[in-house]
């Protein structure tokens, strides 16, 4: 077997490029569209609690931002890298594009280790970080959110740093805040609660009725683990989830409620009485109806693919299947929902955030669900439409949609000066 190109960013520009050879766009718009519009790298300065400083490399990365502000998450990790944040960035401006909401594409993180560290370690590097990017960050010009190791508490200190050096609060500047500081009910769930309405239509398409349907998560962390409780609250059997540390496995279902006290009390999946013993790996190859990649980039790959055996494949994932296997799936028979549609729930209720935010009215929780799921489920209709009508998979299909989209919105705008 060839060796197989897992540099993401690369896997961006090929998924884009297949879209633009689809439409047809000439060779300048398709130069302005492959790159990203800014890359900032910052050194951030950290006092750690030993009273030594350690230096952290952090990035945010605005791709495009012709339909609106750049929009995107921050990740803390190990792995982080410029064209790993390059490729996030690039995603979500297809992903915004995909479910028509008026922003453009941005992402952010710092590489570091945020298992290792304390929480006023934490709350010191973030707020370092904050300060070196917010020359570019801002409610009208790049919106961060919550990613891999982030959440609500990182996007307050955000928030808090930037208001600092404006001198006022400015709730807008970031989403998926505490609902305290201007969050929006139902963020929290939103990314999986998007998946899940794919997830229904995906099955109305494939003719196999949620209730009674086996699934397996890869990833029980801020998207899979709620992934996870939603399918187990519509009727589905949760075979297997997995975390960092290793996966459960039960034919008959896991108790999913049980599995989330027992991750709450222990900080893994790993040791719940009841169930076998699974690897990341061995998960993603579970005889199983749908498989919910909610971990990482590429872990489906040429070297997987084939074993996979799932019927519906919903990406909650950035970017979990390469190409390559991509190919292999569609040949399959496999449905995936790729990463741009499954998972844009969260940034479709980032959007009802910050649009909150700006007008000073919120919403209840039953009507953020409500606007989430008219969104989902008229974006996977008209990527369905789309895939129908060029006759390719619903990866493309969203590629083509979102590539029309913004290249529209290029040509309409004109180059300066």
């Amino acid at each position: 077997m060839a060796q197989e190109n897992l540099n993401p960013f690369e896997i961006a520009q090929r998924q884009f490029d297949t879209a633009a050879e689809k439409l047809g766009l000439d060779d300048g718009m398709r130069e302005v569209l492959r790159y990203p519009k800014r890359q900032l790298v910052v050194s951030v300065p950290t006092l750690m609690d030993d009273g030594s400083v350690r230096v952290f490399q952090g990035y945010r990365v605005q791709h495009n931002v012709a339909r609106g502000p750049a929009k995107g998450g921050i990740r803390y990790h190990p792995k982080v890298t410029i064209d790993e944040v390059k490729a996030l960035a690039s995603w979500m401006t297809w992903k915004c594009a995909t479910v028509n909401i008026p922003y453009g594409g941005g992402k952010g993180g710092v590489t570091c280790d945020p298992k290792k560290m304390s929480r006023a370690e934490l709350e010191r590097m973030t707020r370092r970080y904050a300060s070196e990017i917010s020359i570019i960050i801002g409610p009208d010009r790049d919106i961060p959110a919550p990613d891999v190791y982030t959440d609500s508490q990182t996007m307050a200190w955000i928030m808090d740093t930037y208001s600092m050096t404006r001198g006022y609060s400015a709730l807008g500047v970031v989403t998926g805040k505490p609902l305290e500081l201007g969050g929006s009910a139902g963020r929290r769930e939103a990314t999986a609660r998007g998946a899940l309405f794919c997830i229904r239509e995906a099955c109305q398409v494939m003719k196999k009725p949620l209730r009674g349907a086996t699934a397996a998560v890869q990833g029980f962390g801020n998207a899979g683990a709620i992934a996870a409780r939603l399918l187990h609250d519509d009727g589905a059997r949760v075979v297997a989830v997995s975390d960092s540390k290793g996966g459960l496995y039960s034919s008959r279902g896991l108790d999913i409620p049980r599995v989330l006290e027992h991750k709450e009390n222990t900080g893994s999946v790993v040791g719940f009485k009841g169930a076998e013993r699974v690897t990341n790996d061995e998960l993603l190859e579970t005889r199983c109806d749908i498989l919910v990649p909610a971990a990482l980039e590429n872990q489906i790959t040429l070297r997987n693919a084939s074993r996979v055996r799932a019927r519906i494949v919903a990406e909650a994932a950035n970017g979990p299947t390469t190409p390559g296997a991509d190919r292999v799936l569609h040949e399959r028979g496999s449905f995936v929902i790729p990463d741009i549609l499954c998972n844009a729930g969260g940034v479709t209720v980032s959007y009802f955030e910050w649009a909150q935010n700006l007008q000073g009215f919120f919403w209840d929780e039953f009507e953020v669900n409500k606007q989430l799921e008219r969104f989902m489920k008229r974006a996977f209709h008209e990527v369905l439409e789309t895939s129908r009508k060029h006759n390719v998979d619903m990866r493309v299909a969203a590629y083509v949609l979102a590539v029309a989209r913004v290249a529209e919105a290029t040509r309409v705008r004109g180059l300066f000066p």
